[in-house]
């Protein structure tokens, strides 16, 4: 089995939880490495981070200059109209990353599927679409691009979701993670949605606030 190549970061005992995490266009699997520690997870919470890289590809919007991507863009429009058969390939390839967590020994509703951006629109259809339960979504400054077209999976029908989007967002505006989150909570998904004083990024009270989540989430409130 080819696997996409990944930067993974491993707990001093063996692991018990996954984290999955992608990152934005033009970024790389370094990319949200560095915010691991200041996550605070609990001590007796060993969880293993596992970064992809995205292959690189032409991107309509960037004029076809050969980036980092999870799937080609298309138009900036307020729609966002993306390669959907290219966002499926990589929800795929990240389901493999997640079929080897299991194949590790971890539990999959001990596997938790994270991305910003770009990332974010591939992990909501990965997990959604997942055949086995999972323990939650991350999901940062990004937008749901599968909404209409998905076919949900009932194995995932109560997964927790979290929402982080700032509020000066100037490239994936904050409407659009509204919007997701309405169309989650049509389907009964259990939501929570921050949003953050900040632009298309990441900041500490969210990193703190994703550290909470993740500590609840995995089975530890420390």
């Amino acid at each position: 089995m080819s696997y996409l190549p990944c930067l993974e970061i491993e707990p001093e005992e063996q692991a018990t939880a996954s984290i999955i995490w992608l990152h934005g266009l033009g970024a790389d699997g370094n990319d949200f490495a560095p915010i691991v520690p200041d996550l605070k997870l609990a001590d007796n919470l060993p969880v293993r981070f596992i970064f992809p890289h995205a292959p690189s590809m032409p991107v309509t919007i960037n004029n076809g200059y050969v980036m980092p991507a999870w799937y080609d863009i298309l138009e900036m429009s307020i729609e966002r109209a993306v390669d959907v058969e290219q966002l499926k390939v990589s929800a795929n390839a990240i389901s493999a990353l997640i079929d080897r967590e299991i194949e590790r020994g971890v539990d999959s509703r001990r596997i938790v599927v994270a991305g910003f951006s770009q990332g974010g629109a591939v992990a909501y259809h990965c997990a959604l679409t997942y055949k086995k339960p999972l323990a939650g979504i991350l999901a940062l400054s990004t937008y749901f691009a599968t909404a209409d077209v998905i076919e949900l999976s009932d194995a995932n029908s109560e997964i927790p979701i979290f929402i982080g989007h700032g509020t000066s967002d100037p490239v994936v505006p904050e409407v659009l993670g509204q919007l997701a989150t309405q169309k989650l909570k049509e389907h009964h998904y259990d939501v929570t949605y921050k949003t953050y004083s900040m632009e298309h990024s990441v900041c500490m009270d969210e990193i703190r606030e994703i550290g909470q989540w993740a500590n609840i989430l995995l089975g530890s409130s420390d």
